[in-house]
């Protein structure tokens, strides 16, 4: 039987141009973020099916590749239930395997311990353009860190990449989880109502305030409720031309006593402090219909929206009650997640060149050359490599011509014929 040629469905092969991008991208992001302190660590791609189902990934808890249990741990005749088969599953992003990794290693860790992550995840969603089973993640996290410093450094250091990464114009959407329920609660939805309702308000941005209107009445929400929770966002519509800032202090006067002085305090001065400091050329932008749907989320959320390329390339928030889910002890945690897969789509689309990697030479080389003269070409190709050019040396084809037109098309610039009689 002749072996298939075909990848698995909705995972890619990653051809040649892609992967020098792919590794350009890699370096800005680790040479930015160690800037910031963060240093870089591993995780294996298979945890335990416990911790990947332990309710805190929200709908990525559907998408597991599940893993069998091997050799006699394995029995299928005594099977009863799905976990006497299963006992790990591949990795559906890196904030569950880094919150087991710092659990573990805690005692050996400095305090606060700032993280990146860079590896491929896994998740068993409808593959659609640009959009795949397994990818890539790129993760920075702060665990250890309770103030909002641990915020205003993320979106920083975030922000900053992606601007040397030469996207401009994009928007930092920031919200709270606290807020959410403030603004509910004041509209009077009942506390085990918050997730229904949470789930209509995200999809705000692609069905309007009528759309959202009419899903809360078809899930029986009261009139009076629902049009009380949407003036809040009409009136904050209104108020669209003022900064960040002034939009919070506006909703934390309306909202009074269900809004912690602290939220507002908290927001205020994570805008304020970003605004005043930043490097990119980006907006950070209130946005009270944020949600982000991993229910691990417990304070701050942002995300980053492409306004100019339509949608969002990465996210992130406060998560401070996951460590104790492992530890029984509660630790301040935060983090932001940058889009990888999407920045490497829009940097292929827009026809990015790879800069700084010095001249490429191509060194086409005629068969039947003799050892002394090949031996010449060679040490002439190491020596334009130590003055800083990119020399491929190769075989010259029959077909010249074609082979000439292919090395141009990879960026060759400069192409050197050497034959076995020089002229």
């Amino acid at each position: 039987m002749a072996l298939s040629k075909k990848p698995v469905t909705g995972m890619k092969d990653i051809m040649p141009d892609e992967m020098e991008i792919r590794d350009y991208v890699i370096k800005v992001i680790t040479e930015t973020y160690s800037k910031f302190g963060f240093t870089r660590i591993e995780t294996p791609c298979v945890e335990n099916i416990e911790n990947l189902t332990n309710k805190q990934g929200g709908d990525n808890e559907k998408l597991i590749f599940k893993i069998l249990k091997r050799g006699e741990k394995l029995n299928l005749e005594t099977a009863k239930e799905e976990k006497d088969l299963v006992d790990g599953g591949l990795r559906y992003d890196l904030t569950v395997p880094l919150v087991r990794y710092y659990s573990n290693h805690a005692n050996e860790l400095p305090s606060p311990f700032k993280a990146l992550q860079m590896g491929n995840v896994w998740r068993a969603d409808r593959p659609q353009r640009g959009r795949y089973r397994q990818f890539m993640q790129c993760d920075i996290d702060i665990l250890g860190e309770p103030s909002n410093l641990a915020e205003i450094e993320l979106i920083l250091a975030t922000t900053t990449t992606i601007g040397r990464l030469g996207f401009k114009n994009f928007e930092i959407r920031i919200n709270d989880r606290r807020m959410l329920k403030a603004m509910a609660s004041y509209a009077g939805f009942s506390e085990e109502s918050f997730d229904s309702v949470f789930i209509t308000l995200d999809k705000m941005d692609k069905i309007g305030t009528e759309g959202v209107t009419e899903e809360l009445k078809e899930n029986g929400f009261s009139t009076e409720s629902i049009e009380k929770y949407l003036d809040l966002f009409k009136c904050l519509m209104e108020k669209s031309e003022e900064s960040g800032s002034e939009q919070v202090m506006y909703l934390s006067s309306v909202l009074g006593e269900y809004l912690p002085e602290e939220v507002k305090d908290n927001l205020t001065q994570i805008i304020d402090a970003v605004d005043a400091t930043k490097e990119a050329n980006f907006k950070l932008v209130f946005d009270p219909t944020l949600v982000r749907g991993m229910s691990y989320y417990t304070g701050t959320i942002f995300e980053i929206a492409m306004p100019e390329f339509g949608g969002s390339c990465g996210g992130g928030g406060r998560y401070d009650e996951m460590v104790g889910k492992f530890t029984g002890q509660n630790v301040p945690a935060c983090g932001f997640s940058i889009g990888f897969e999407r920045i490497i789509l829009l940097l292929m689309e827009s026809g990015f060149k790879v800069p700084g990697n010095g001249t490429k030479v191509a060194y086409l080389v005629e068969k039947g050359m003799e050892k002394d003269r090949l031996t010449e070409v060679i040490k002439e190709a190491q020596k334009a490599r130590d003055n800083g050019e990119q020399v491929l040396v190769v075989r010259m084809n029959k077909n010249k011509k074609f082979q000439k037109e292919q090395l141009l098309k990879d960026g060759y610039e400069n192409i050197k014929e050497f034959y076995v009689n020089p002229l």
